[in-house]
């Protein structure tokens, strides 16, 4: 059997959208430790039992690798600070983030969409990873959406909806396609642009950009929404994408060489630039605005 392109398998793996968590238990000497993770299941309803998968990169993965009991917190929409926070921050993650103790001992993130009291059922070894079985004790859920996680980037079904609610009979829609470290652009007689198309479809837009895109030879994979504004005339909406096989149809360009370039309108090139600086620490927003105003509902750094 040949070797598996391990970075090649770790996207085809983020292709699965997921929710995203933040596992927490104490270390030996009663400090509060946890991480971020989609490796999240549950596994049974009786006895009921959950699963998270450490991974043997965590500084505390001995600590998790042997607790007695552990909790699973369900982040819900717009607690993408504290993904972040449990992710990549080095410093004391829960100085920075809301949390309590519950009975059972363990420490739960306020704002969670579900939280799940845990004593450990089993530990596997699996690799890289370990297989973390949890019994749930006690568990708390409110009502709402989850934070969602799929190709290495977060998304917000709840906040993604309301930009896209139908407004009027005409869209245009676009895709930022990304291939490694470049970008791939259309070039019009005004400038650069992402590639788009005018559309009367207003029910299926993702099938209807992918499909266009398709049909002028380049696949893509579309990920969540990144602009949707107003300008004047239609409504705009814009969705980060990978190429999901080689094109011909659109011009290569380094995401660096971005800030060169001379784009279509003024409101592509707010957001082309916005995206050149995003794409640098991975941390996307999504815009809802007009052409000239709006906000971004930003995501703290990440790696």
């Amino acid at each position: 059997m040949s070797a598996l392109d391990p970075r090649a398998l770790r996207r085809a793996f983020g292709s699965f959208m997921t929710g995203v968590t933040v596992v927490t238990c104490k270390a030996a000497d009663g400090t509060p430790l946890g991480f971020t993770a989609n490796s999240f299941s549950s596994v049974s309803l009786d006895p009921p039992l959950l699963l998270v998968c450490p991974g043997r990169f965590l500084s505390s993965y001995d600590s998790f690798a042997s607790c007695s009991h552990f909790a699973v917190n369900v982040l819900a929409e717009g607690q993408e600070d504290v993904a972040n926070t449990f992710a990549t921050f080095k410093g004391d993650r829960f100085a920075r983030t809301p949390h309590r103790a519950d009975p059972h001992g363990n420490v739960l993130i306020d704002g969670a969409l579900a939280q799940f009291s845990c004593t450990t059922h089993q530990v596997v070894d699996a690799g890289d990873h370990a297989i973390l079985l949890g019994e749930v004790r006690a568990f708390h859920h409110d009502a709402g959406r989850g934070l969602g996680y799929a190709g290495g980037q977060f998304f917000s079904l709840g906040l993604e909806r309301a930009a896209l609610d139908p407004a009027g009979n005409t869209a245009l829609l676009g895709a930022i396609i990304t291939e490694g470290d470049e970008v791939l652009l259309e070039k019009t007689d005004a400038g650069y642009r992402p590639p788009q198309v005018i559309s009367t479809e207003r029910q299926h837009v993702r099938r209807t950009l992918a499909g266009n895109l398709g049909s002028r030879g380049q696949p893509v994979r579309l990920g969540p929404a990144y602009a949707v504004f107003d300008d004047g005339n239609v409504q705009c909406s814009y969705f980060l994408a990978n190429a999901s096989a080689a094109g011909s149809a659109f011009t290569r360009h380094p995401i660096r060489d971005i800030p060169g370039l001379t784009f279509a309108t003024a409101a592509i090139t707010q957001m082309m630039h916005r995206f050149a600086e995003e794409a640098e620490t991975r941390s996307f927003g999504l815009y809802v605005g007009d052409a000239r105003r709006g906000d971004v509902h930003h995501l703290p750094e990440r790696t």
